[in-house]
């Protein structure tokens, strides 16, 4: 083989192999430094993209699990004020009970009942209104003729009462949970031929019909005027209103249950996905830990044999001499 200084072959494929071996040393601490297999597009372009359809997946499922933990604190709330609710309604059954069947109470005395009877009638339906996050916690009726507010009658199926939740990463598309918004103050809105009215007329009370037999009255009353008396009904009215008011949280309680299922599901499904993604994009530890060292070995002797390629041509200094 002739000696020549010109080309020196061995230094060119010595740089080359160091180039190379220095690349992939760099390569794998990228690796092991981010824990990705996937450092580039062009490491492997199909993976890249099911990795971040997969990830894009993770993230929606996630927003849709906050959604389901959202809807369960509302349900929380509303069923802590259907609660208080009750208690109020009760409150006023034993107001009743005391007002008309102890022979003891004087006039005043049943006169001062009938004022908390009245001031408790103010607080169901202030509490009727009340909001979580600015959204109403109860459902306000309309009328779907004109639009415009009434009283609907409790379990009225004409009202559209429920608000969807959806619970997958498909939108609007996938799954979803239909939630009834509690009606509390159809709850509290009882038809009863039982009202003793002083006139004659239903002035006192909202009437849905006025050419009904019955009469329709709400124990909850927005003003002053709207208030009745307790001698104006019967004890089996306000049974009835604690009757519609337990429906509702026996119904909050169905939605909450659905909710803490479906939080479960979207659990299981993105802790699943998120397995998936892990073995296609996360970095084998081991392995590149061992790649690692190689190409290290691999550099520094690439380097080594450069200096050695380079020592040649020594030699030809020599012949010249």
């Amino acid at each position: 083989m002739p000696l020549t200084i010109s080309n020196n072959s061995a230094v060119a494929s010595a740089s080359y192999y160091l180039g190379k071996n220095q690349k992939a040393l760099q390569l794998s601490i990228k690796k092991l430094a981010s824990g990705k297999r996937i450092i580039s597009p062009n490491d492997d372009p199909g993976t890249l993209s099911v990795a971040m359809k997969l990830n894009a997946s993770v993230t929606r499922l996630a927003g849709a699990r906050n959604n389901v933990q959202n809807a369960m604190s509302f349900l929380e709330v509303q069923d802590g004020i259907l609660e208080n609710a009750g208690r109020i309604v009760n409150r006023m059954a034993e107001l009743k009970g005391m007002a008309s069947q102890d022979p003891m109470k004087s006039s005043q005395d049943i006169e001062s009942y009938d004022n908390e009877f009245h001031d408790l009638q103010r607080q169901l339906y202030d509490i009727s209104q009340m909001t979580f996050n600015g959204s109403s916690l109860f459902a306000n009726s309309s009328s779907p003729e004109t639009g415009t507010p009434v009283e609907s009658i409790f379990k009225d199926s004409t009202r559209n009462n429920t608000i969807s939740i959806h619970t997958s990463d498909q939108g609007t598309a996938g799954t979803k949970i239909s939630l009834h918004k509690s009606a509390l103050l159809a709850a509290l809105t009882i038809q009863s031929d039982d009202l003793l009215a002083t006139d004659g007329t239903n002035a006192l009370f909202s009437t849905a019909d006025d050419s009904a037999t019955d009469t329709m009255f709400s124990f909850a009353a927005a003003e002053s005027a709207d208030v009745f008396d307790l001698t104006a009904v019967s004890m089996g009215v306000f049974e009835k209103a604690l009757e519609n008011v337990a429906f509702l949280r026996a119904q909050n309680g169905g939605g909450m249950s659905r909710l803490t299922f479906a939080a479960d599901s979207l659990s299981v499904q993105q802790t699943n996905i998120r397995a998936a993604l892990g073995r296609i994009e996360d970095v084998d530890i081991a392995e590149e830990s061992a790649n690692l060292s190689k190409f290290s070995i691999l550099t520094q002797a690439a380097a080594a044999m450069v200096s050695q390629a380079n020592s040649t041509n020594d030699v030809a200094l020599m012949l010249l001499r």
